[in-house]
């Protein structure tokens, strides 16, 4: 029997019913409601800003609803604090990763539950269960680690381990894959399975519907804040998903198949040119080790590869925000291997970054002031910002990137993660500049707005501009690109063709198997 129909007779782990939550004038929740049987991965879908993860935050005690009713295994617990959640086996892993770097795995693990013996805190005895629940779980990681040392994926697999810890029979995930790579993904999965297996239930919030397709057994979908579908997996496809979230037809990025026919050879004129670039790092001692290439005017150069392998410090070189051990960098031209973040943006460089909350946001600001970070002398009179400015400024961005809420005043913080990447977006695509550096552009938005950045991105690029694209999402790249290059271990495994890309022969570049071969 499969899991969908075992599930149609198993009890109820979660009813939400016509829950409502408002944060001042931003109604998040207007009557939304979810079922969800023990037992099951359940999928919950819509666009950012559509009230997902308030409701899952109201289900893990995080916020009180202003009005419905909760229940969790039959029981009334409308309104329960993130503590009684916790007891009753409830816990959620948020998309922004809510770890002590300082801290190692087990010390992380016990913070708020510190065990002791004799009256001393027992360590000892946590990494021994650390230990023993990696193993049960496969989710391998080292307790006596410092999570500043960890990468993305083995600091998923402690936030994930960290809820299990603490009883969790109920297991909430925000974007869980939005910063893993493919194998890391494929072991959660595994992981996800055995919980189901074992009659443990998972909620699911995710914007990429393959997912959605090949883990999850139910469906809701949710829009401005209402439950408008609930569906069964085998019995729906991903674009009959992607018209319930976003009210219309959506093309699917895996549906582009725009194929270049430019030369593989580099370019006679190019805007951006990099050469011989070496880049320290972390983990090894040249994270970026002596790669060159050339972007022409009008083509996207797009970069394939598992997360960690110099893709980030590429980027953030080139951008300024992290050291040149050796090499050169041009634009139009003009060598910017020396200049200052600021002054890169003045000679026609735009970046989106990969992490927004570390290099493209300042929370606490307003939205309106966050679409002017970099630019603030564009709104000045004299040697005061430009209030009435600022906020018209804000009110054309907003509409044209359907930033929500649609309120210029409320703090970035307040926002989904996908409408925060929209204002990164929105400001780094109105500047005037001749190259764009996209990292990551698309992490943690719905279908509806990678339709719409994709086709921002063409845009741009028809217009004559430059594009570097680097994407952990394949079918990202191999959509976009007009040339995709392959990186791994620091340097360029492979630069192709896009008509001589795909994802069978990218794969063996980016595993290294090709290399070895």
């Amino acid at each position: 029997m499969s899991s969908v129909e075992s599930s149609a007779s198993a009890p109820i782990a979660i009813r939400l019913s016509d829950i409502y939550k408002s944060f001042g004038p931003v109604n998040a929740n207007r009557g939304a409601s979810i079922q969800v049987a023990r037992g099951e991965i359940h999928a919950l879908v819509g666009e950012n800003g559509a009230g997902k993860s308030t409701l899952m935050r109201i289900l893990g005690g995080m916020y009180a609803p202003d009005a419905g009713k909760m229940e969790v295994n039959g029981r009334d617990v409308t309104g329960w604090t993130t503590a009684e959640a916790i007891d009753a086996g409830v816990g959620m892993v948020h998309q922004h990763f809510m770890l002590v770097p300082t801290l190692t795995v087990a010390e992380n693990m016990m913070l708020g539950r510190e065990p002791t013996s004799r009256g001393q805190l027992d360590s000892a005895r946590v990494a021994r269960e650390v230990t023993e629940l990696s193993k049960r779980t496969g989710l391998a990681v080292h307790p006596q680690r410092k999570v500043a040392d960890l990468s993305v994926g083995e600091a998923q697999r402690v936030e994930i381990l960290k809820t299990l810890y603490r009883g969790a029979k109920i297991l909430i995930l925000d974007e869980p894959t939005a910063v893993l790579s493919p194998p890391e993904i494929d072991e959660l999965w595994r992981v996800l399975r055995g919980m189901r297996e074992r009659g443990e239930t998972i909620v699911l919030i995710t914007h990429k519907l393959d997912e959605v397709m090949e883990i999850s057994d139910t469906i809701t979908v949710m829009r401005h804040g209402q439950t408008i579908a609930q569906l069964t997996t085998t019995e729906t496809t991903p674009a009959a998903i992607a018209k319930a979230m976003v009210g219309r037809d959506v093309q699917l990025a895996t549906h582009y198949g725009e194929t270049s026919s430019r030369s593989l050879e580099l370019p006679s004129a190019s805007l951006l040119e990099v050469r011989d670039l070496v880049v320290d790092g972390p983990r090894r001692a040249s994270a970026v080790d002596g790669v060159g290439f050339s972007i022409a005017p009008g083509e996207i150069l797009g970069i394939a590869g598992v997360e960690g392998n110099g893709q980030t410090e590429l980027l953030e070189a080139l951008a300024g925000l992290r050291p040149v051990r050796s090499g050169s960098t041009s634009v139009a031209g003009r060598d910017i291997t020396a200049l200052s973040v600021k002054s890169r943006g003045d000679a026609g460089l735009s970046h989106i970054p990969e992490d927004r909350h570390a290099r493209g946001l300042v929370l606490d600001y307003t939205i309106a002031e966050n679409l002017i970070l970099g630019q603030q002398h564009r709104f000045t009179t004299g040697v005061r910002l430009d209030n009435d400015a600022i906020i018209d400024n804000a009110r054309r961005q907003i509409d044209a990137f359907d930033i929500r809420p649609a309120v210029p005043s409320v703090p970035a913080r307040a926002l989904s993660g996908g409408n925060q990447q929209k204002i990164v977006i929105a400001r780094e695509m109105s500047r005037g500049f001749q190259v764009l550096l996209a990292a990551q552009p698309t992490r943690g938005v719905d279908v509806g707005a990678i339709e719409f950045i994709h086709a921002r991105l063409r845009e741009t690029r028809n217009a004559g501009k430059a594009i570097l694209l680097v994407s952990a999402d394949l079918a990202e790249v191999l959509a976009l690109s007009d040339r995709i290059a392959v990186m791994y271990g620091g340097k360029f495994a492979a630069v192709l063709n896009r008509r001589d890309a795909s994802e069978e022969v990218l794969g063996p570049y980016m595993t290294g198997a090709e290399h070895a071969a």
